[in-house]
């Protein structure tokens, strides 16, 4: 084994040890949403990946609130299970009835495809920017092989994967940022036209605990 495929393979061991843990904690979390909704600063909608719900995120959405700004979380979301343009419709309807305005978005991985729909809807003039995750904005070509409809939405010949990545009038507004390899997202999260951070590393969940995650969202909140 090359040295390269075994860094590939520590990333990935990595990785899922970082999700299954955080995956147990938010099954267990009994923590309350407006814990985090007070704040000074940029108000933030966190919108999670597939599978996840909110607490995935919390460490996160913690260390923002922390930083003084209102966090905003959507227990309609559930696990992020919902077609991409239902979540975007219930983002949307929660920008509109908090009456919210000069938002960030915080998305990961699926969470970025809605927020870049929001962006892009009737409602796009209340966000100012969003920082995506891990997003798979061009797909990811394993998801070809995976017989669950909610994954396989994630396949780069699927209609709203080809309908967002000719939508290009939000991408200016969006942070994408994303490891060297990502282990789910094998074309990457690379957008045309946004600001693009590449980390040196490997990971789909891990890059959440990252500090440049926060750094990131600072400047864009001026």
């Amino acid at each position: 084994m090359t040295d390269c495929a075994i860094r590939k393979a520590a990333w990935w061991a990595a990785d899922y040890a970082y999700a299954g843990y955080w995956q147990a904690r938010a099954f267990l979390s009994r923590s309350s949403a407006e814990a985090y909704a007070e704040g000074e600063r940029a108000p933030l909608v966190i919108l999670p990946g597939v599978y996840e719900t909110w607490r995935f995120l919390e460490p996160l959405v913690a260390r923002l609130n922390d930083r003084g700004h209102r966090v905003h979380v959507l227990e309609t979301l559930e696990r992020s299970q919902r077609p991409v343009a239902e979540m975007a419709a219930l983002v949307e309807g929660y920008l509109d009835e908090n009456d919210l305005h000069d938002v960030i978005l915080v998305a990961h991985s699926k969470g970025g495809l809605a927020g870049k729909m929001v962006m892009t809807g009737r409602e796009g003039a209340r966000v100012r920017a969003m920082l995506a995750v891990a997003t798979p904005f061009r797909g990811s070509r394993y998801a070809r092989r995976i017989p669950s409809r909610t994954l396989r939405a994630f396949s780069p010949e699927d209609p709203g994967i080809v309908a967002l990545s000719r939508s290009v009038d939000a991408n200016a507004r969006i942070v994408s940022i994303y490891a060297g390899f990502d282990p789910h997202i094998p074309e990457g999260s690379e957008l045309p036209g946004a600001k693009n951070v590449r980390l040196d590393t490997g990971g789909h969940f891990r890059i959440l605990a990252d500090p440049r995650v926060v750094e990131e969202l600072e400047l864009m909140a001026g």
